[in-house]
């Protein structure tokens, strides 16, 4: 009966997690809907000799994708859907192809 009753009160406590973390996420996704410039971008101060254009050029190609990558990616954990699987079992070890 015990054991009944702490594993109920486990259950409502990862219910009110899951809710907690639904809402923090969705405030996450409602700031990043009105995106512009941030503040503190550009202020590190420290003087390089690349120049705006070389990082445009760099950006474009290296992170080209992230952006929709990481939007779809919070818009999946707010539903609570589970990640895509990859090439790798739960214990992070790649899968080889069994042979016959």
């Amino acid at each position: 009966m015990a054991d009944k009753l702490i594993e109920k009160q486990h259950q409502h406590e990862r219910e009110q997690e899951r809710e907690r973390l639904r809402a923090e996420e969705q405030k996450d996704l409602e700031v990043e809907a009105h995106r512009g410039a941030r503040p503190l971008e550009g202020f590190a101060g420290g003087h390089t000799t690349w120049t705006g254009a070389q990082d445009d050029e760099a950006a474009a190609r290296v992170h080209s994708g992230d952006a929709g990558a990481s939007w779809e990616a919070s818009e999946r954990q707010a539903r609570l859907e589970p990640e895509p699987l990859s090439d790798e079992d739960e214990d992070g070890e790649a899968r080889v192809p069994e042979r016959r």
